[in-house]
Order: C-alpha cells, then structure tokens, then sequence
C-alpha cells in the first residue's frame, strides 16, 4: 500500500514555488470561524483571499445563521484592513438531504460525511472557476475530526473537473488546530459542540 501524502508538506511545496512578491487570489471554503482563524493567519500573508461560507449541512438554520454572523464578525475584526473578503453562498439544506439520502443512520466520519464534503468542496471548486480565482481549498482539515487524506482527495478531484487549481493542506498539523483554539479565546469565538448536520447533532 502506498504511504499516506504529507499534505502539509505538498502545500509548503505550493507555497516555495510561487513567484516571488506574488499574491495569487484563493477562494477558502470555511464552515465556521474557529476553523477559519488560524488558517488565515497562515494565509493571509502569501494569497488575496476571499472566503466562501456554503454549508447547506448546517442544522438548523438559526445555526447556520449563528456560525456565518460569527465569521463576518472575525473577519471583520481580524482584517480590519479589508483584503480578507467574505461570500456567503446560497443556504439550500435540501442540497445536503439529497447528497445524504440513504446514509441517514451512517456514523460520524463515515459514507454520509465524504458525500458532505464532496458536495461543498465542489460547489467550492465550481465558484473558484466562475470568479477567475487561481487557488481553491478549506479550512475543514484543520479539525481533528476530519479526515486530511478524504479531503485533499475530494478537493483536487473536484478543481480538476472546474478546471482550477486545489491549494493542498493538513492545517491541523504544526499545532494549527492547538492554533485555531488560542484565536478562538482570544477572540471570543463561538465554538459549536456538533459539526452541523442534523445527524451529527442528534447522535
């Protein structure tokens, strides 16, 4: 069996190969502002980023609400300079329902999970390609909880079928998730106990 991809050494590849004094433009698909925090810390620096908040899995939708108004308040606050952007993309669940239809009872991490990704990771990669970005990818790897090697692979599939580029990455790895949880105090951030569909809040 081939050994697993060292998927934040592939975006520290990324990173040195890019021309100096360059700022391409990422699309940052995000699903909350703890993930958020530390990822644009490491970002902000070498990229023009715009985030993107589609998350139709989030239930219900007064949670929704909450985690995309605590987003623009830490963005807000964390560039106040404006050159982080925020687009908060259409809240359709039943696009989630129907990826998840058959995989109600599956457990966390399972099959339903990987069809939740696929679905944002490729409306992701769709929005990347229509708006002329040069770079997509998420903040969700910076959880412990979710999966790197799934993501990554989701991620590149779907920028290769829109036709841009996928910016690799583990971001939990190098303490960025110990990272995201001193952001969150300092800023005061709101951090959910369930990652967002009803089937994670319920179990």
């Amino acid at each position: 069996m081939a050994n697993p991809v060292n998927w934040q050494r592939e975006m520290e590849k990324t990173l040195a190969g890019l021309p100096e004094g360059a700022r391409p433009r990422l699309l940052l698909h995000a699903c909350c502002g703890p993930c958020s925090s530390a990822v644009l810390e490491q970002l902000r620096r070498r990229f023009d980023i715009t985030i993107l908040y589609y998350n139709p899995n989030i239930w219900p939708e007064a949670e929704y609400r909450r985690r995309a108004d605590e987003l623009a308040a830490f963005v807000a606050r964390f560039a106040p300079e404006g050159d982080v952007k925020l687009v908060e993309d259409r809240y359709l669940p039943d696009e989630f329902y129907a990826a998840a239809r058959g995989l109600e009872e599956e457990p966390e991490r399972g099959a339903r999970c990987t069809r939740c990704y696929a679905l944002r990771l490729e409306r992701a990669a769709e929005f990347a390609a229509q708006h002329g970005f040069d770079y997509v990818c998420t903040t969700l790897s910076i959880s412990p909880h979710k999966d790197a090697e799934r993501l990554n692979r989701l991620g590149m599939a779907a920028a290769e079928r829109q036709g841009v580029r996928w910016l690799p990455g583990d971001f939990k790895k190098k303490e960025g998730y110990k990272r995201s949880l001193q952001l969150s105090s300092e800023y005061g951030l709101y951090r959910q106990d369930y990652c967002g569909c009803e089937f994670s809040a319920r179990k």
